[in-house]
């Protein structure tokens, strides 16, 4: 019994040291939490601090910005300050670029006279009002198109129409532009049809006495079926008469004309096709079309995307295949057939000079997204083509109109054609073939958005006048948008003591 009770009090004894060991260690983690919560307390206080001014920083550096300004905020027609219809600009400033040019570049030492205006009947917003297609002078008077980019979309009220572009006549005696034709009040279709918001080819006049163009899409879902789209339209427009028809509707069913152009002689339309998500043959069609005789000569795949040269001299017609440097092609009307390789000759086109007296054709190669593109010669004798160059005088090289002046040495191109050229001072080039230097006749940015208010973004469209004086170019501007929203015409006087 004795032992019992001794057994029992050890038992009970051992528990209680136990306990008051686990109090005791219970109480000396207690007497050291408190620090602990402290710091992790004042820790996760002052990320919150911190999360607080990055969030108040952020709203003061919003706050700050500019508010983005759409294309339906701004007035329209864009117009000129002080109601004036034409700016004519001369100053030192128009030589003042990026401090840091390419290698191989120059700045000329007399600035340019420079006349701006605005392209009429842009009388309410586009998505946005653009320039795609290449311009030509002729007779002293520079064609070029613009359209709204508008598309038919039957899931959303369109205020401003299914899409249209116009084609135009600038005289440089009177600085005036007129419109020569609005391609959708031409075709006048019924509702809910498809219409074009883009001239996305050249405008070409031919020896009949005829301009020349076709149109393309303003969205490739708009190009369907359920929009009664059976193709797009090659035009074209008399500018002494003022009269314009339908060459040929669809010369390739269920298929835009991105790319056209027009053998002027010998009266053959050219063009590369974009299929409509309804057509046949899905990839892009090259076509040539009699318009004299209204007939197909060809078409067939494997077409190019973007631009060809022309040899007026022999009538035979040369592109790359899709949208990138690749294998010459070339097409001649004379032997029939589908085009053949120019054996050995790999170039780019993405833009194209006329022939010169001396048969040589310059290009350029795709430069959207590269660092440089490459200038090519082709001679349309020998058919053989060399590079010559580089167009880059900054970080921008997509150059998409291209032109000789008439002594066949200097090539004039605009760097950043799809909105870019502000990054290189909006740069207008001159490239001098005998020597291989760029020169850089003017930088239209930040001129003009410094002095009012609006950039001078990219241009698909050039063209020198007879005599080289004068170089017309369609800007896609921006009057504050991110992109652009509306276009304008430049005309740059360059100095004699420049060519």
């Amino acid at each position: 019994m004795h032992t019992r009770v001794r057994w029992i009090g050890l038992a009970l004894f051992s528990a209680g040291c136990m306990l008051w060991q686990a109090t005791l260690t219970s109480s000396q983690a207690q007497a050291a939490d408190p620090p602990a919560k402290k710091a992790q307390a004042a820790k996760l206080k002052n990320q919150a601090a911190k999360t607080q001014a990055a969030k108040t920083q952020a709203a003061k550096t919003q706050a700050a910005k500019p508010k983005a300004i759409r294309d339906e905020d701004l007035p329209w027609p864009p117009a000129l300050p002080g109601g004036k219809t034409v700016l004519t600009d001369s100053s030192p400033e128009l030589l003042q670029g990026p401090a840091e040019l390419s290698a191989g570049t120059v700045v000329a030492k007399t600035p340019p006279t420079v006349d701006f205006l605005y392209y009429p009947n842009q009388n309410y917003p586009g998505k946005p009002w653009s320039n795609w297609g290449d311009g030509c002078v002729a007779g002293g008077k520079f064609y070029s198109a613009v359209g709204d980019h508008l598309a038919i979309d039957k899931r959303q009220q369109q205020p401003h129409g299914t899409g249209t572009a116009h084609v135009y006549e600038y005289d440089p005696e009177t600085k005036t532009l007129r419109s020569l034709v609005d391609v959708t009040r031409l075709l006048d279709l019924p509702q809910g049809h498809y219409t074009p918001g883009k001239i996305h080819s050249r405008v070409d006049l031919g020896s009949d006495g005829w301009l020349y163009y076709a149109t393309h899409r303003g969205s490739p879902r708009a190009a369907n079926d359920e929009n009664h789209y059976r193709g797009d339209w090659i035009f074209r427009t008399n500018p002494a008469t003022g009269k314009s028809e339908v060459v040929v509707t669809a010369p390739v069913p269920k298929h835009s004309i991105p790319n056209g152009l027009l053998d002027p002689q010998r009266l053959i339309y050219y063009g590369g096709t974009a299929a409509g998500p309804d057509a046949q043959e899905q990839g892009i069609q090259f076509f040539a079309y009699d318009v004299k005789g209204k007939k197909l000569l060809y078409a067939g795949p494997d077409g190019p995307a973007r631009y060809m040269m022309l040899a007026r001299s022999t009538g035979r017609l040369y592109y790359v295949p899709g949208n990138t440097d690749g294998q010459l092609m070339v097409y001649d009307p004379a032997q029939g057939g589908s085009p053949k390789p120019v054996k050995g000759v790999t170039m780019g086109i993405r833009a194209a000079t006329e022939e010169t007296k001396g048969g040589k054709i310059y290009t350029v190669s795709i430069g959207q997204g590269a660092a440089d593109a490459d200038i090519w010669e082709f001679d349309t004798k020998t058919e053989e083509a060399r590079k010559i160059g580089t167009v880059a005088v900054g970080r921008t090289a997509y150059v998409a109109s291209i032109d000789i002046d008439p002594t066949g040495r200097y090539l004039y191109y605009v760097p950043g054609a799809h909105g870019s050229g502000p990054v290189d001072g909006t740069p207008v080039v001159q490239f001098d073939i005998k020597t291989g230097q760029r020169k850089v006749i003017a930088f239209l940015s930040p001129y003009y958005e410094n002095k009012y208010g609006f950039s001078l973004k990219g241009t698909y469209s050039t063209a020198l006048s007879e005599d080289g004086s004068k170089l017309f170019v369609t800007f896609n501007t921006s009057r504050g948008t991110r992109a652009w929203d509306c276009c304008g015409l430049a005309v740059i006087h360059i100095p004699e003591s420049e060519r």
